[in-house]
């Protein structure tokens, strides 16, 4: 059975929603899952000042945080994470940037990995955000799995990323089509990772 790690930054539940639809998806896809958020590095008095953002922080107390074991368990990660200024947000970087001791023991070598995001607006840095997070795979030596132009809903012009699943918050709640195009996501990761060997 392939091992799916879904690690997550999300400040006010839209990546957060988006990797429930991934952890959802692995397992009817048959992977075993972890599904897991980064910690806060935000002030509380930065919290909340933003009523989403304090709201959701308040209600995903449950969800465990994600540690090495859960990258050195996986056969495969799925990332996600908000843009800020087309990166990555330093919530995610930052447990990013603890990951030496797996690479220098070549533990992140041939593991499957895939990207997701959230931006406020239509051009807000999905696709920057996505290939900055590829910037660490590459030095893993992991492999990079993204959905491509692989079904028609990634030609929809709304919707369509072939770098990874992406949503404009500023239009609104993740909907139906961003839920297809991360299952479209998720599905491809398992299937490459079960190929590859994982499981």
């Amino acid at each position: 059975m392939v091992k799916l790690a879904v690690i997550h930054y999300s400040q006010t539940g839209n990546v957060y929603e988006m990797a429930k639809t991934a952890a959802r998806e692995g397992e009817e896809a048959g992977a075993e899952v972890r599904f897991r958020k980064v910690a806060e590095l935000a002030p509380p008095e930065a919290i909340a000042s933003n009523e989403a953002w304090s709201n959701h922080h308040g209600s995903t107390g449950h969800v465990q945080e994600a540690t090495l074991d859960d990258l050195d368990w996986a056969d495969a990660v799925m990332w996600g994470s908000p843009t800020r200024y087309g990166l990555p947000t330093s919530q995610l970087k930052q447990f990013i940037d603890i990951t030496g001791p797996l690479w220098q023991e070549g533990k992140l070598v041939d593991k499957v990995m895939s990207s997701f995001t959230s931006t406020q607006t239509s051009h807000g840095g999905q696709e920057s955000t996505i290939l900055a997070l590829n910037n660490t795979f590459y030095h893993w030596g992991a492999i990079i799995v993204s959905p491509g132009y692989t079904d028609p809903l990634q030609f929809d012009l709304e919707i369509g990323n072939p770098y990874g699943a992406s949503h404009i918050g500023g239009k609104g709640p993740v909907g139906e089509k961003t839920r297809t195009a991360i299952g479209i996501q998720t599905r491809r990761v398992v299937d490459v990772a079960r190929r590859l060997g994982g499981g």
